[in-house]
């Protein structure tokens, strides 16, 4: 039940030291202020960094075939590797059935695009239907590259929604044609990239087609493939593997770091998360210390408030007043200010992260928009209320022990 008379008597016991109040208030609401900052702006971060991934499929493992540093076989350091369709055909039958794999090729030379009367400089990406699974590639409009465009070596081409967009006056192109070092290719799919829209400006072809017709022969510069559900571990056993099948077709030492470059996205976005974490728990003991103090500040105040009322209390026992009704006073307001400062904490934290998110998202490419988790501003709350009660318990308690006698002895 509201009991006016009991408030009325914490905010006058508040009024007679204000300065003391707000004081050991601030550093509990600063507490707050600062945890919900640095898990916004750590959100903010993970959010960045997981639209980089998002771009691409992160159970993935990417090669690229480099140069020999060491003797094998009888063959000297310093050779290319070049990887062929046969290295690809021989990847894809090696792997399990539902793996996706892609190969890429890269026009030698530089790459003209011309569309209409207008022409301009893209990236061009020669690859197998499973990139856009590998690319995590979405359409906008039209279809992807298929297997029959693979077959039967299709003058066709998919371009970036930037493209079509900046290049095209986002005109309805499918279709059309447009001309890659003046071979034209029919125009038959729009798409997008779910990670970074930087991506969104290059034009994929058909791998067959592009070696044929830009005199790529049986090349292959970049193969990628997914591994389902494996863990980090496991990842790295088919990292192996893989090292070792091509050392194998292409005759190096598999322990030669630059013959073969990979990249393992599985093992990558486990050490981002694992740095994540750190970070979440380097906030909560920063913000964590930092209420703490402020709790124990709490404390302190009333273990002064109810020296400073040893007379009142002892009076009030003699006339009667339970035990408890001493003890819920002290509580009450040990709650009341730890509450009031940590939710106006709250809320400047999370109008301060409104405010400068956009800014902060626009203006450092890593930082996402940074957000605060409600459970998380929820739970944090429910805490103080908690730390409140901590805070005046032992207060309280003492208050509630006071015996008559020894109170006005005190006096």
């Amino acid at each position: 039940m509201f009991d006016i008379d009991k408030w009325q008597e914490i905010f006058a016991t508040i009024g007679k030291n204000p300065l003391r109040t707000f004081l050991t208030s601030f550093s509990v609401g600063w507490g707050i202020f600062m945890l919900i900052l640095l898990l916004g702006l750590g959100k903010g971060l993970e959010n960045g960094v997981r639209g980089e991934f998002q771009g691409d499929a992160v159970n993935s493992i990417w090669m690229w075939a480099g140069q020999t540093t060491l003797a094998h076989e009888g063959l000297k350091p310093g050779r290319n590797i070049r990887f062929t369709n046969e290295d690809y055909e021989a990847l894809k039958r090696r792997l399990p059935p539902n793996t996706h794999i892609t190969g890429r090729f890269w026009i030698p030379g530089g790459v003209e695009v011309v569309y209409g009367t207008e022409a301009g400089d893209y990236g061009v990406r020669c690859v197998h239907p499973d990139h856009q699974i590998l690319e995590n590639t979405g359409l906008y409009q039209g279809r992807y590259i298929n297997e029959t465009d693979i077959k039967e070596y299709r003058k066709v081409a998919i371009i970036g929604k930037a493209i079509q967009e900046e290049f095209m006056n986002g005109a309805d192109v499918v279709g059309e044609y447009i001309k890659i070092n003046g071979i034209p290719f029919r125009i038959v799919g729009v798409y997008h990239e779910y990670g970074d829209e930087g991506e969104e400006d290059a034009i994929y072809l058909p791998i067959t087609t592009a070696q044929r017709t830009f005199n790529g022969q049986q090349y292959i510069n970049q193969i990628m493939f997914t591994v389902g559900n494996a863990s980090v571990a496991e990842s790295k056993i088919i990292e192996k593997e893989v090292r070792l099948m091509m050392s194998e077709r292409h005759h190096f030492d598999p322990e030669d770091p630059r013959a073969v470059n990979i990249r393992n996205m599985v093992e990558q976005f486990q050490q981002f998360m694992n740095v994540m974490t750190g970070i979440q728990v380097f906030i909560w003991i920063i913000a964590g210390g930092t209420i703490l103090a402020g709790i124990i500040g709490v404390s302190n105040i009333m273990i002064i408030v109810v020296k400073e009322r040893t007379l009142e209390f002892g009076i009030r026992k003699a006339l009667g007043a339970t035990p408890w009704s001493i003890v819920s006073l002290i509580l009450q307001e040990s709650i009341f200010i730890t509450t009031l400062a940590g939710y106006i904490g709250l809320l400047l934290g999370m109008g301060l992260l409104e405010l400068i998110g956009p800014a902060i998202s626009e203006g450092v490419e890593i930082f996402g928009a940074p957000e605060i988790n409600l459970n998380i501003a929820l739970t944090a709350l429910i805490l103080l209320v908690i730390a409140g009660s901590v805070a005046g318990l032992i207060p309280a308690m003492k208050a509630a022990n006071i015996r008559p006698i020894e109170a006005l002895r005190a006096e």
